[in-house]
């Protein structure tokens, strides 16, 4: 008897203790939490994906401040990460960048085959024509047969003229190689966005860079021929401008220092010398050069198979002193018209011109790249001085060491170009 009381008082002891526990599990639960900061569990296993090294998520307003996409400095203020929206912009102007390659690269093959098969067509055309001319001018039968070949060889010299002022006018090797520039740039373009968006912090004032240098490049090379096209006979050679008016920069409170001293000051105010005193001027006086060239040639093709027509009209078949003048012009001058045309478009001396416009373009874009860094008084907002320094060393072809040289011998009026790639 007594044993069963004891089992049972065990029993009632083990079952309010069990029911106290209980309540005092459930006024542990209900009680509220209070946490300011966010803290780790080491010892809590890998339970529904969340590992012993993940933080313990709560609802607390401070994990608001301190989410991925706000980040505390330093200094306690709270600073914005990359906007959603800035980077959607951007992709937006990536894809636009993207087709507008692709664009130019097909309408600059179209223009470079518009350049060959219209060499070949008017040569074809010329050289037949001239053909023609002599056959009626050896021939000693009068009648339709001469009248037919005096008159075919009149229309297809009037035939090639036309279409030769056509394609001197539009200079299609020209334009194929102002496609191909602009493919290159749109092509740069596109990296340096691809840049921005992968090391970068984007903000609103990359998109509005983005916008102005898309539309710099648009109106530099239009794609239309009517109405923009640029001008392909202009009274003096201009350096190509493809960039937007160089803007100023946000400052860069991270670095102090910013990589800029005096010595590398003065190396690039050296550099910038150099570009303009010889390899700037030196594409502008080969581009005028070859702009002369091409306005002879201009001229002088569609001026030679005019006179070639009005030979080939007044052709006789007799032996007299005019009608041997005239075969003459009808012949000589479609042989000489053919070789002209081959010169001027076989050359490509429009593909030239444009090829020296562009590269003093690109020699003044350096210059003013580089003025624009010198000028700004507060460094901060300066490109990092190093990485600006190697970005102009190797587009211009040239070491770090070797940049430093020409810089230090300009002083002595070198006659060294600064750019070793063309």
């Amino acid at each position: 008897m007594a044993t069963l009381q004891a089992s049972s008082f065990l029993s009632s002891s083990a079952t309010s203790s069990s029911s106290f526990r209980r309540g005092t599990i459930k006024a542990r639960l209900n009680i509220p939490k209070i946490q300011t900061n966010k803290f780790s569990l080491p010892m809590l296993k890998q339970r529904r994906g969340i590992s012993d090294h993940e933080p313990f998520i709560t609802s607390n307003p401070v994990e608001e401040l301190l989410s991925p996409s706000r980040i505390l400095s330093d200094t306690n203020t709270i600073v914005d990460g990359p906007d959603p929206l800035v980077i959607e912009k951007l992709y937006v102007i990536k894809e636009a960048v993207a087709d507008r390659v692709e664009m130019h690269r097909n309408i600059g093959e179209q223009r470079s085959q518009w350049n060959s098969m219209l060499l070949t067509s008017i040569n074809g055309i010329t050289l037949a024509a001239a053909t023609m001319a002599g056959i009626a001018a050896s021939s000693s039968v009068g009648g339709d047969a001469i009248f037919g070949l005096k008159l075919s060889s009149t229309m297809m010299y009037l035939a090639a003229t036309g279409m030769l002022a056509i394609m001197n006018q539009i200079q299609p090797s020209q334009l194929a190689e102002e496609q191909r520039n602009a493919t290159r740039l749109f092509q740069d373009l596109r990296n340096q966005i691809e840049t921005t968006l992968s090391i970068g912090h984007p903000s609103a004032t990359d998109v509005k860079e983005a916008m102005d240098k898309v539309l710099a490049l648009d109106k530099a090379y239009p794609l239309p021929l009517l109405g923009v096209m640029l001008e392909k006979f202009p009274s003096s050679v201009e350096p190509a401008v493809w960039w937007p008016q160089q803007r100023r920069r946000q400052p860069n409170h991270g670095n102090e220092w910013n990589g800029w001293n005096g010595k590398l000051e003065e190396e690039m105010k050296e550099i910038k010398g150099v570009l303009g005193r010889k390899d700037q001027e030196e594409y502008i006086s080969l581009g005028q050069k070859a702009l002369k060239l091409n306005k002879l040639l201009a001229i002088s093709g569609p001026l030679l198979t005019g006179l070639a027509a009005i030979g080939s009209m007044f052709i006789e078949s007799s032996t007299s002193h005019g009608s041997n003048w005239a075969a003459m012009l009808g012949i000589v001058g479609g042989a000489l018209a053919s070789v002209v045309n081959t010169i001027e478009h076989g050359g490509q001396v429009g593909m030239v011109f444009e090829m020296y416009r562009s590269n003093a373009g690109f020699f003044q874009y350096m210059q003013e790249s580089i003025e624009s860094n010198l000028t700004e008084t507060e460094t901060e907002r300066r490109e990092n001085g190093e990485v600006f320094e190697m970005k102009v060393a190797l587009k211009l072809g040239r070491s770090l060491s070797d940049l430093r040289d020409l810089a230090a011998s300009s002083s002595w009026k070198t006659d060294e170009c600064a750019s070793k790639l063309f």
